[in-house]
């Protein structure tokens, strides 16, 4: 047995071993009552991690763009399912699914109808309880997308809510936020008042037909604001471990949740509220399901982790702007690189401090508790391509994947899928032009679907040049193979005691304000992995304080090379004091990097 068959053959008895502790559970967690909300604040239980998350690279799929099984131009699981092999043989061993419930689609799914259903235009229930089985048998693992801060207007709960008459209301009075009559305000909360019998307006979270869920005030002012430990915001915490319980007993490996900071309302700057809210959501889960993984759409992990999340996305905050921006985003237009400041664009001036200025202090707060998760892109952010070339994406998809924490690929930014200026589809607005359909090769619709190509989800990307999996798959030098290198590069070192595991440790060895590179060192009591990146268009050479017996290059693009100190290897940390840029006299490891290129070499 090759050494990679016995990883995944170790993998799939972890999973196995996981899911029958989660099947012995299933009939106990199922009979749990409000009771859940006493035991709450399980430090143990919010932050174990399950065995898998370490190991895992995961894939975003925006299930009605990745692949038509039934030829209606809209992506399904069945299409997922028969791709699930090309995701795992690209490296990633994780999938995140955007929301596949059923839904009126107004926002995409993302404003749902039945927690507890399949989309028709996606298939069955039973269709994705196969998904999960075949990525099981694959050695991968699936997350939902859980939208618990809202629902579909037209959602059942939402329907008995409204009602004039509270007997016809089937208990779910206060399931929603409404005000004390259809003409008093929502009190600074966005609000629709007139559409209803019920003599009250209901808090929005987004769009109108988006009724919050209520979790409660955590400062009341207005009588029918609710405190936190009311019955009836417990009873919505309830209806939510209802839904998680009900797919992971189906075989859902966990859930990325949609706007989780946002269910308290009032809440404080620290969001007390809403943490406490995810402890007493996620510790008798978590107790029932401990191979269960959960991401957040947070974006402040030292709250995130700190509530029980497993993770927490970096995420585009082009308003701040924080550190991911700067890195990728700082644009003013996503398809003109005019003015664009982003440090790997190659004509820009920047340089890596201002992004650690931003990043530092969030994973030095939250390194011990969790991930904070960088991402290639997702389905609300526009696609890096075409305004970073394909030499430029190789550099940021380097530091993307090699940084501390679990990393996620949106799907196709693997070929260089290109954003694209196109008209609102389902609520998308700008965001549609990142969702099109996924580009498998030089046939109809990209290989997509055998629709009519005027019966597509949305139109497939119609330039000749077009990237697709089929004309990058056998190429050495295309974005596809490299993302295939760096992925196996990071398994080939994400173990237990290896440098690119998500909690191993960071150490910045050279970022300078004003000048190009940047260095950093990932490193565990037994390895250490240096990348070195240099995004700018001259020659940098870095002499570092660093001390080795030997260097090791793993993976390159362009012109990098690293070589060992004149004394030998010094000390077990090989690390005693900052670096220097471009100067002389010093016996440290020397990198000497070429115009946009890169470097990650072990350091023995």
């Amino acid at each position: 047995m090759s050494q990679r068959t016995k990883k995944n053959s170790d993998r799939r008895r972890t999973i196995n071993r996981g899911r029958q502790a989660s099947a012995d559970r299933t009939m106990v967690g199922m009979a749990q009552t409000h009771t859940d909300a006493q035991n709450t604040n399980r430090q143990d239980v919010l932050h174990h991690h399950a065995d898998w998350l370490g190991r895992t690279v995961f894939y975003e799929v925006y299930p009605q763009s990745f692949a038509d099984s039934n030829a209606d131009g809209i992506g399904d699981l069945p299409g997922l399912t028969e791709k699930l092999g090309y995701i795992r043989d690209l490296g990633c061993t994780g999938v995140w699914i955007n929301p596949c419930f059923d839904s009126p689609f107004r926002d995409a799914g993302y404003d749902i109808s039945d927690y507890l259903r399949v989309a028709p235009r996606y298939g069955t229930n039973e269709d994705l309880v196969r998904l999960f089985s075949k990525a099981h048998d694959l050695g991968m693992h699936v997350l939902l997308d859980l939208v618990p801060g809202h629902t579909s207007d037209r959602h059942p709960w939402f329907r008995a809510s409204q009602k004039w008459d509270p007997a016809d209301r089937q208990g779910l009075s206060d399931r929603y936020i409404w005000t004390g009559s259809a003409f008093e305000n929502g009190a600074s909360m966005p609000f629709v008042a007139g559409e209803s019998d019920r003599d009250g307006a209901y808090i929005t979270n987004f769009f109108a037909f988006q009724p919050a869920l209520n979790y409660g005030y955590l400062r009341q002012d207005k009588p029918w604001q609710q405190p936190v430990d009311s019955p009836a915001a417990e009873s919505t915490r309830e209806a939510i471990r209802h839904i998680m319980r009900f797919w992971l007993s189906k075989g859902c490996d966990g859930f990325r949740v949609d706007m989780a900071d946002s269910l308290v309302k009032n809440d404080d700057d620290d969001k007390s509220g809403t943490i406490d809210t995810w402890r007493r959501i996620l510790t008798p889960i978590k107790q029932e399901y401990p191979q269960a993984a959960f991401v957040s759409e947070w974006g402040r992990p030292w709250q995130s982790l700190a509530a029980g999340f497993d993770m927490d996305f970096y995420l585009d905050w082009g308003w701040v702007p924080n550190g991911y921006n700067l890195l990728v985003r700082r644009a003013k237009n996503q398809l003109d690189r005019t003015g664009d400041e982003s440090y790997f664009t190659a004509d820009s001036d920047a340089d890596p401090t201002a992004f650690l200025a931003d990043y530092l202090g969030q994973y030095e707060r939250s390194k011990d508790l969790g991930s904070f998760s960088f991402i290639t892109c997702n389905h609300d952010s526009p696609r890096l391509a075409p305004r970073l070339t394909p030499r430029e994406l190789r550099l940021a998809y380097t530091l993307l994947l090699t940084m501390p924490g679990v990393p996620y690929v949106y799907y196709g930014d693997e070929i260089g899928m290109r954003y694209r200026n196109l008209p609102n589809k389902e609520g998308g607005y700008a965001r549609t032009g990142s969702r099109t359909p996924m580009q498998w090769d030089g046939s109809a619709n990209a290989g997509f679907s055998q629709a009519p190509a005027d019966r597509l989800y949305l139109p497939v990307d119609p330039a000749g040049d077009a990237p697709n999996v089929a004309a990058q798959k056998d190429d050495p030098d295309s974005l596809l193979s490299f993302m295939h290198a760096l992925i196996a590069l990071r398994h080939d070192h994400d173990g237990p005691s290896q440098a690119l595991r998500p909690s191993a440790d960071l150490t910045i060895v050279f970022a300078h304000r004003g000048h190009r590179p940047f260095v950093y060192l990932r490193s565990t009591e037994q390895e250490r992995i240096l990348v070195a990146l240099n995004p700018g268009t001259e020659e940098e050479n870095v002499q570092t304080a660093l001390r080795c017996k030997a260097v090791t290059p793993l993976l390159h693009v362009g012109q990098a090379r690293c070589t060992a100190d004149k004394d030998g290897y010094d000390g077990p940390d090989g690390y005693d004091g900052p670096a220097t840029h471009d100067t002389e006299g010093r016996n440290g490891v020397r990198i000497e990097l070429g115009p946009q290129s890169m470097g990650i070499f072990q350091l023995d």
